[in-house]
């Protein structure tokens, strides 16, 4: 319904900004990524999600598409609300988020108010399931007109593909965000200089 909002800070508050658009106030619930991002006063665009359900009608706002398409896969997990999935996104961020799927790091989502063992396992396991399936396929990393990367777990470009793809990034969208990329980087610095580039496109 909504795909973001554009208009002035009117309020920020704990995992609440307020977004004035033309006189009419939008309450969207966020993240502190998103609430560090934010200055009152200051004209500011967020990309929402329409929280709608019994009893339940619930806007949540986010600086970046990154992290909406995060907060989206999270909630889609089951057994992890809306709630849950701002605490992950709040102790870290997409790249932190999509890290920990890629290497079964634990202790990274369970660093969040609210995360337990069982959670942070369940999360992995499906996310990496979704992540192995949007990422197969060969993909061209190169500057030019190289072979694609090989689509081998280990291997850094394929584990950067799989990382985006944790995003909810398609195929063809990582091969264009990590294409003449410098491999040689540390992985997470290959996602987020992905992360930017897709935010350009």
């Amino acid at each position: 319904m909504f795909y973001y909002l554009d208009g002035t800070v009117a309020e920020i508050l704990p995992y609440l900004a307020v977004i004035d658009c033309g006189g009419v106030g939008y309450a969207c619930k966020t993240t502190n990524n998103t609430l560090a991002a934010l200055k009152k006063g200051q004209r500011k665009r967020l990309y929402t999600y329409l929280n709608v359900a019994e009893n339940i009608f619930e806007l949540y706002g986010f600086a970046t598409q990154s992290e909406l398409k995060s907060f989206q896969l999270l909630i889609g997990v089951s057994g992890v609300g809306p709630k849950a999935a701002l605490a992950v996104l709040s102790a870290g961020t997409p790249e932190t988020l999509a890290m920990a799927i890629v290497t079964g790091d634990e202790k990274a989502l369970t660093a969040a108010p609210g995360i337990g063992k069982k959670i942070a396992q369940r999360i992995i396991l499906e996310l990496k399931d979704k992540m192995a399936k949007e990422s197969a396929g060969g993909l061209d990393f190169s500057g030019g007109k190289g072979a694609p990367a090989p689509a081998v777990f280990g291997n850094k470009a394929a584990e950067a593909a799989q990382a985006l793809a944790v995003l909810g990034y398609s195929s063809q969208e990582v091969s264009v965000a990590l294409k003449g990329l410098d491999l040689d980087l540390p992985l997470e610095e290959i996602v987020r200089q992905g992360l930017k580039r897709m935010a350009k496109l």
